[in-house]
């Protein structure tokens, strides 16, 4: 899978409030959102200095967010304005579909949005369905996104999936499709740790076939910490406020025009890097 060149020949450590919010620079005369997803939990653990994630002042592309039907989108054209992609939740489980996906899609697209699609992996049934039921509703073009939302189900801990299962998603998905799909994954879940008396049931070690997808990081803390399976790459997404802004950057996720809430993403390189990433991705 084609790799953004600026990723790999910087190695991300840390991120500070003062770092993020000189990125933010540019933005501050758009009306931000606040966020969908739930707020991560941070189980308490050492800090791993090593594995903090340091980027440049002139890194960190806030023009990513991602959304599902229950964000309201009122006008694409004006999302477009300050947003450059958007990664749509398109199923959960086997048998759950976002009702508004194609028609957004259709959208977005439209206007030149860069699309990506999400999965929402569950316990309840095996990877290799999972992401056969995920390809036939993302229907992915040759510059779809595709991503594993690879996390604790908040609503239902004990059906949460579990390590093996994603390795079988995403093997199913690059045996379908010639390509390895983002993973979305906090920190301590991707390392083994327990939240709510659940875990992935394992770390994501190298040699998993998880750590060969590029990492969507999901960290609401104002210097984000690499899983283990990560730390010689780096992240190509970071999560760093959801959910009504939660976290330390929640007076920087402000509203966006043209949707009511999304999740804010930074992106580790600048906006060609984006544009020749995400097809590379795609492709």
């Amino acid at each position: 899978m084609g790799k953004c060149t600026i990723c790999r020949s910087i190695s991300p450590d840390m991120w500070t409030r003062r770092t993020l919010m000189r990125g933010l620079a540019g933005l501050a005369a758009l009306p931000l959102a606040a966020c969908a997803a739930a707020p991560i939990p941070q189980p308490q653990r050492p800090r791993a200095t090593s594995r903090t994630v340091t980027v440049p002042a002139d890194f960190g592309l806030d023009t990513v967010i991602d959304i599902n039907h229950a964000n309201q989108v009122s006008d694409f054209a004006q999302l477009r304005r300050g947003v450059q992609a958007v990664i749509h939740k398109a199923s959960e489980g086997n048998d759950w579909f976002d009702p508004l996906y194609a028609r957004r899609r259709q959208q977005a697209e439209a206007v030149g949005l860069l699309w990506g699609a999400y999965h929402f992996g569950t316990r309840q049934h095996p990877g290799a369905e999972q992401a056969a039921a995920f390809l036939a509703a993302a229907k992915p073009g040759p510059a779809t996104l595709l991503a594993l939302d690879l996390e604790l189900n908040e609503r239902w801990p004990a059906n949460s999936m579990q390590l093996g299962q994603a390795e079988d998603f995403v093997a199913t998905v690059l045996w379908a499709t010639g390509r390895l799909p983002l993973l979305y994954v906090q920190p301590a879940w991707a390392d083994g740790a327990a939240l709510r008396g659940q875990s992935l049931g394992g770390a994501i070690g190298p040699g998993s076939i998880l750590a060969r997808c590029d990492l969507w990081l999901a960290d609401y803390r104002d210097q984000p910490e690499l899983p283990l399976g990560w730390a010689g790459r780096g992240w190509q997404l970071w999560q760093y406020a959801g959910d009504g802004g939660h976290g330390p950057f929640a007076d920087s996720a402000q509203r966006v025009a043209g949707v009511d809430r999304c999740d804010r993403n930074l992106f580790f390189g600048d906006d060609a890097a984006l544009g020749r990433w995400w097809v590379d991705a795609a492709v």
